[in-house]
C-alpha cells in the first residue's frame, strides 16, 4: 500500500522564449509555491522538468528541503505534448519501481505554460489525453495553468479536468502559482485525514482575479 504520508509534486514548466517577459514573476511565484508546501504537514518530494523544444529534468524525487531556487532561462519553441509525454511516463516508471512504503500516496502534476503547443514531434494530443486520463484513473491529480489561451478548453483536450485548469493573464503568473499552491496545500492536508479527499477546484474568485 502506498505511503499516505508522502506526496510527490511534479512540475512541468515552460521555458520557451515568450516566457522572458514574465520570467521574474514565474521564478518568484514558483519559489513561494515551494515555501508554502514546505510548511505543510507530511513528507513531500519534488520533480521539476523544463521544456522548450528540448526537455530537461532539473531534479527528480528530491526532498522539498533540498530544492534550490528556480533558475529559468527562456528560449526556443513550445513542445508541450512531447514534454508531457516524457514527464508522465518517466514519473510513472520511477514510482512503479519503488517499494510500497516509498510510493507516494499523493501525486500532483502541475503544468504551467504561456503559449500553445507548436513544436512536438513524438506525441499527439489524443495520445496525451489518453495518458493523462489513465494516470488520473490511477489516482494522480493534474493542474494546468495557461496564459494567452482558453486554458480550460486546452486542458480538457489534454485530459485535465476543467475544474483543475485555469487561465491567467500574462501579468498574473505569480498569482496563478499562489492559487495553485493553496489548492495543493489544502489537498495534501485533507489526504492525511482521508483517502477520499479531492483536489479543490479553482474558484470563480480565483479565476476572476487571474484573468484581470
Amino acid at each position: 500500500m502506498a505511503n499516505r504520508n508522502l506526496t510527490r509534486l511534479v512540475f512541468l514548466l515552460d521555458r520557451s522564449g515568450s516566457m522572458e517577459s514574465i520570467k521574474s514573476d514565474v521564478v518568484g511565484g514558483f519559489d513561494a509555491f515551494l515555501a508554502e508546501q514546505r510548511a505543510g504537514e507530511g513528507e513531500c518530494t519534488a520533480t521539476l522538468a523544463q521544456f522548450d523544444e528540448v526537455y530537461e529534468v532539473v531534479y527528480q524525487g528530491i526532498s522539498l528541503s533540498d530544492v534550490p531556487s528556480l533558475k529559468l532561462q527562456p528560449r526556443g519553441c513550445t513542445a508541450l505534448l512531447d514534454a508531457m509525454g516524457k514527464l508522465i511516463t518517466d514519473t510513472a516508471t520511477e514510482l512503479n519501481a519503488v517499494s510500497d512504503d516509498a510510493k507516494p500516496g499523493t501525486v500532483v502534476v502541475a503544468i504551467m505554460t504561456d503559449g500553445l503547443e507548436n513544436a512536438s514531434q513524438e506525441w499527439t494530443q489524443p495520445a496525451i489525453k489518453a495518458l493523462v486520463e489513465q494516470q488520473t484513473s490511477a489516482g494522480w491529480e493534474f493542474l494546468y495553468m495557461g496564459a494567452d489561451q482558453d486554458a480550460v478548453e486546452v486542458g480538457r483536450g489534454l485530459g485535465v479536468k476543467p475544474e483543475q485548469a485555469v487561465t491567467y493573464a500574462r501579468g498574473k503568473s505569480r498569482e496563478a502559482m499562489a492559487a495553485a499552491s493553496g489548492n495543493v496545500r489544502g489537498y495534501r492536508d485533507a489526504k492525511l485525514v482521508t483517502c477520499d479527499a479531492v483536489m479543490p477546484a479553482f474558484t470563480a474568485a480565483q479565476r476572476s482575479n487571474l484573468s484581470e
